[in-house]
């Protein structure tokens, strides 16, 4: 019987962490440019507004 091979099952689930991990970084890349992208549109309430005047 052959002898299980353990450093290549290590570095099988590394290599499908790193992806995964590297999928939910670009997700929240791409989450957060399509917010910055939107906001531009949005109108700040008129409290904050008037925060940032000084009034």
């Amino acid at each position: 019987m052959a002898k299980p091979n353990y450093q290549f099952e290590k570095r099988q689930k590394d290599l499908a962490k790193k992806k995964k991990q590297e999928e939910k970084r670009l997700r929240k890349l791409e989450k957060s440019t399509v917010a910055v992208e939107g906001a531009p549109d949005q109108v700040p309430p008129p409290a904050l507004a008037a925060d940032k005047d000084g009034i």
